[in-house]
């Protein structure tokens, strides 16, 4: 039905006017007003450029968050997971290597799984500096890495260098020469020794130092650790001692060193030699003998002949007064303390007891005395060399077949003989004696 109120166009007719013609009454009308009160329907507008690019932004971002989120937690797990590694293992990491080279090696050598992943985890760290975090720097150096070590573990280990420490003991009572042979025997080190330390220069003990550490660092390592004990130690000794200097205590204290037992006390042992320098008396030290005929490249436990103890040298203390011209070795922290600090005794003479021990005498009558002793003990010992000498010689013709292999050469000593300390000069040496008178 046609609304007679509405004309062309929509629009509405006043009430009582008709349509002009047929064709205006075909027209459809307006749609009648919204009652008032009642919710406008708006028209939705399209996005302009600006909402457009932030809505595109916003997704871009959840979604890269998202991915990275994901990213952390594969690469946490890959860089905790057990390595490949199988067993314990060095690892040298040559200075100047860069992190790529690092981790390429690690990845060829099965020590990691992912060298991207080692170096994702480096360039994070260094990244993290720029916040104030601790940034990852590979230190060149000798590593020992342990079996199945994560990645992280790996870089690490190298990034606050903590380097595998080799174990160096060197013996009291050595020679500076014995001591520079030893360290150029020990491969751990690297480099050359041109010039063998003083005498008495070195302190001997048991250093930690890395892998790969020069030689002439661990001589001159020695030398300082020396140094600052000798100052040290000196500042607390005892007052009116009868040395002038240091350099006479080191002296004093390389005698003492080779002279005690391994049952004695250095400070006993000081007392002796003390106590003669006071009464300027000889030392009459044995190990000096040895020292003033064969320097540096001694053989301490060689016997002393009786025509050795005659013969005068710069360091033999049966022909010279008071002490050698340097010292005969290089003593430990306790002959150096125990000279600065002896015992306070009366002791002029000590001997060997045969149980790694000394017997001490303040006259020479005492003295005599346990030398006696020992020489008792001394022909106990020297039989049942000679017996167990004797023993070996049979065993050793019985093995070869007959008398005719004890022909040997001219260089074949009499085990026997040479058990009972005697030479083909008749010059029988001399056990290692004690001062005396």
């Amino acid at each position: 039905m046609v609304n007679e109120r509405t004309g062309r166009g929509g629009r509405t007719r006043p009430p009582g006017v008709m349509p002009r013609s047929p064709s205006e009454a075909l027209e459809p009308t307006r749609a009648p007003s919204r009652p008032k009160g009642s919710r406008t329907r708006r028209e939705v507008k399209r996005l302009g450029p600006t909402l457009r690019f932030i809505n595109a932004f916003l997704t871009f971002s959840f979604l890269a968050l998202a991915v990275a989120a994901g990213g952390v937690f594969w690469v946490n797990s890959e860089l905790d997971k057990a390595g490949p590694l199988q067993e314990a293992r060095p690892l040298v990491i040559r200075r100047g290597e860069g992190a790529r080279d690092i981790a390429r090696r690690l990845e060829r050598e099965g020590i990691i799984s992912r060298e991207h992943v080692f170096v994702a985890y480096y360039l994070a760290r260094q990244m993290s500096g720029w916040f104030g975090g601790k940034p990852l720097q590979l230190k060149a150096g000798n590593y020992e890495l342990k079996p199945a070590m994560s990645m992280r573990e790996v870089a690490d280990l190298i990034g606050e260098g903590k380097v595998a420490l080799l174990r160096l003991t060197i013996p009291e009572g050595l020679t500076s020469h014995q001591i520079v042979e030893r360290i150029r025997a020990d491969q751990n080190l690297t480099g050359e020794i041109s010039v063998v330390p003083e005498e008495g220069t070195l302190l001997p003990d048991t250093y930690l130092v890395p892998r790969g550490t020069t030689r002439q660092a661990v001589l001159d390592m020695m030398r300082a650790e020396r140094e600052k004990f000798l100052q040290a130690a000196w500042k607390e000794r005892q007052p009116d001692l009868p040395l002038q200097s240091m350099d006479e205590a080191v002296i004093l204290a390389s005698i003492v060193q080779r002279e005690t037992g391994r049952n004695d006390k250095f400070e006993d042992i000081a007392s002796v030699f003390i106590n003669r320098l006071r009464r300027k008396m000889p030392l009459q030290s044995d190990p000096t003998i040895l020292y003033g005929l064969d320097g540096g490249q001694v053989d301490w436990g060689r016997p002393i002949y009786r025509t050795e103890i005659q013969r005068k040298t710069s360091h033999n203390t049966y022909q010279i007064n008071g002490l050698p011209p340097t010292p005969i070795c290089n003593p430990s922290r306790e002959a150096l303390r125990a000279v600065l600090n002896p015992s306070r005794t009366n002791y002029l003479y000590f001997v060997a007891s045969g149980t790694g021990s000394s017997v001490f005498s303040e006259t020479l009558d005492e003295h005599n005395r346990a030398v006696a002793k020992w020489r008792k003990v001394e022909q106990e010992i020297r039989a049942r060399e000679a017996e167990a000498a004797k023993e070996a010689a049979a065993k050793q013709l019985t093995t070869a077949g007959g008398p005719a292999a004890a022909s040997g050469g001219p260089g074949l000593v009499n085990p026997a003989a040479a058990a009972a300390g005697t030479s083909s000069e008749g010059d029988p040496p001399l056990p290692l004696r004690k001062p005396r008178q």
